[in-house]
């Protein structure tokens, strides 16, 4: 992949000017050697990981720094590390007043709690990839657990993204399956992104839109290398990864990379959080997730007439959200508040878009294509249908949407079926 030319930025003919303030990102076998000259100047580095990233890539990357790291933090957790309030305070108190550069190395929520950080606090920041497990490597977004909420804050990119092959292709077999579900959750957000132009006039442009799909197909029927570690398929996702990312960076959120699939995702592991309830990787959630959206799809698609009214009973709705989210719900439900798209006639705005909806939906791959796709990294959606209940997974269908500012096919479904 050309980043050279991504990261230059485009004049597009949807308006606005596309950019991305990424100064290089380089991912290649033996990579991690360029990293004393990649970081530039810089000499008074704090690097962040956590006891399983700092053993496979921390470690070699503070020793080619010699003394340039003034200080290391490592999270030290007894199971997953959470990007909550008490994560984010113990990365600001590791910071001193001559901290030039916070150096990230990790993937997600080492990534999130690198870019919060070093955004409020006016840090510049780097990462050094140990996995090719999610797309936030090169967005806008940071996404936190903050007040019980799944919160995407936007802040800023990284100055510096690098990969090495090497490194990445000994990831744990479910983060290299997390990443390539996390591309794979493509086919649906991109299908809401339409969807939400046609019946809801958001923002959309057709060369984000294609460049997110050009990455997508490059990669869809890579799962068989994948799963054998093979350097080159490795390689081609996590550019796909940092791809997607500079395409968020490009509209400054991330639509083009999440949608209905990303939600239901993202209740998983809130109500798994609240509810000390097991959930699955954020990447390998997303592609199950894809694969239960489509079914929705197809449910919509099979309608023969839309109902002929629909009415908003806010009490049972509130009543609903308390018993789902808990400690969270006064969260959601204030959201919900400030959209407003409750108090919508969305029933007579589908009427009048019926046709146009109908073939946008169309345009998603099948739920067979999808299982097929999981199925090439070993993964099987009825270990989803297994992990979760079927109270859960209805909940999601219905709430999920609830955590978001974003319009999906979870709105329509809602309104067609609820």
């Amino acid at each position: 992949m050309n980043f050279q030319e991504l990261l230059s930025g485009k004049k597009c003919s949807c308006g606005r000017a596309h950019s991305c303030s990424i100064k290089s990102v380089l991912i290649s076998e033996d990579v991690l050697r360029e990293l004393p000259t990649v970081l530039g100047d810089y000499e008074r580095i704090l690097l962040v990981a956590d006891q399983n990233t700092y053993a496979a890539c921390g470690k070699a990357a503070a020793a080619l720094l010699e003394g340039r790291v003034q200080h290391s933090l490592i999270y030290q957790e007894d199971g997953v590390l959470i990007p909550n309030e008490a994560a984010i305070a113990r990365l600001k108190s590791a910071l001193s007043p001559e901290t030039d550069l916070i150096l990230g190395v990790g993937s997600g929520v080492i990534q999130d709690l690198c870019k919060y950080v070093s955004f409020t606090e006016k840090l510049p920041y780097s990462i050094v990839a140990t996995a090719p497990s999610m797309d936030g490597y090169a967005s806008v977004g940071a996404a936190l657990i903050t007040d019980n909420m799944k919160v995407t804050y936007s802040a800023h990119v990284p100055q510096v993204i690098l990969g090495d092959v090497n490194v990445l292709k000994n990831a744990p077999m479910e983060l290299i399956q997390s990443g390539y579900g996390d591309i794979l959750g493509k086919y649906s957000c991109l299908n809401d992104w339409k969807l939400s132009a046609l019946v809801n006039q958001e923002y959309f442009c057709q060369y984000v839109y294609d460049l997110t799909n050009d990455m997508l197909h490059k990669i869809k029927d890579l799962g068989p290398q994948l799963r054998n570690r093979e350097p080159q398929a490795i390689k081609l996702l996590m550019e796909a990864l940092v791809g997607v990312g500079i395409a968020m960076a490009y509209v400054g959120n991330s639509r083009p990379a999440s949608g209905s699939e990303h939600h239901l995702a993202h209740f998983f592991e809130v109500v798994g959080i609240l509810k000390k309830e097991p959930y699955f990787l954020h990447g390998i959630d997303v592609a199950y997730s894809a694969v239960w959206v489509q079914k929705l799809r197809d449910r919509i698609l099979a309608l023969e007439e839309l109902p002929e009214s629909w009415s908003f009973r806010r009490n049972d709705w509130v009543r609903k959200i308390q018993e789902v989210y808990g400690a969270a719900a006064d969260g959601v439900i204030a959201l919900q508040d400030r959209m407003g798209w409750y108090e919508k006639n969305w029933l007579e705005l589908y009427r009048s878009k019926w046709p146009e909806i109908k073939a946008v939906l169309a345009e998603a791959p099948s739920v067979t294509e999808l299982i097929r796709y999981l199925q090439s990294v070993d993964l099987d959606v009825r270990c989803f249908e297994q992990q979760y209940s079927e109270e859960k997974l209805e909940n999601a269908v219905f709430y999920a949407k609830d955590l978001k500012d974003r319009y999906t096919v979870l709105w329509l479904y809602f309104i067609l079926f609820v």
